[in-house]
């Protein structure tokens, strides 16, 4: 059988199947609706030829396609959920203490500071809470790779707080 173009007039006679079909695989009639809308605007947005005589076949492999591929890139999107029951979050406002914000944005200005490795390491273990096995498949390494560039991560932030703090001190004729 020759190829064909399929016609966009007579896609409206198939509307009900793809939204019965779309809703199967979605589970939700909103998403089905969205679902359909995205198939028809993929099939109109370029001239289609079919080698067969079935609409409807084409239609559906499109359906369905169109679905796997939205399900791929929702999957590869950051998720947010609702944050725990009494968690505080570690930026406390200035406002209210002062001090603990400026400590806070001296221990940031040295983990930014590090290089990429160990700030790698130590934000994925301290900041996000990663465990170092989670944190080891993350960052592409062995998970005893992750505990000493975390050691030495720490080290070097403390060296680097100590140092910010004897400024500090001698500065204020403390030392």
């Amino acid at each position: 059988m020759p190829a064909r173009r399929l016609d966009p007039e007579h896609l409206g006679d198939h509307i009900d199947r793809l939204y019965r079909a779309a809703w199967g695989l979605c589970g939700s009639r909103e998403e089905a609706e969205d679902l359909v809308q995205d198939t028809f605007a993929r099939v109109l947005a370029r001239p289609r030829l079919l080698r067969s005589g079935d609409d409807l076949g084409y239609l559906l492999q499109v359906l369905r396609n169109t679905f796997i591929s939205s399900r791929r890139t929702a999957a590869r999107r950051p998720r947010t959920s609702a944050m725990p029951e009494g968690f505080e979050p570690a930026d406390v406002r200035s406002t209210t203490q002062p001090d603990a914000a400026l400590e806070a944005r001296d221990v940031y200005a040295a983990i930014a500071a590090l290089a990429p490795d160990f700030r790698d390491a130590l934000v994925a273990v301290d900041l996000v809470g990663l465990s170092y096995g989670e944190a080891g498949k993350l960052l592409g390494v062995k998970e005893a790779t992750i505990t000493s560039r975390l050691h030495r991560a720490r080290t070097q932030v403390s060296a680097a707080m100590r140092a910010e703090l004897g400024q500090d001190q001698s500065r204020e004729g403390v030392i």
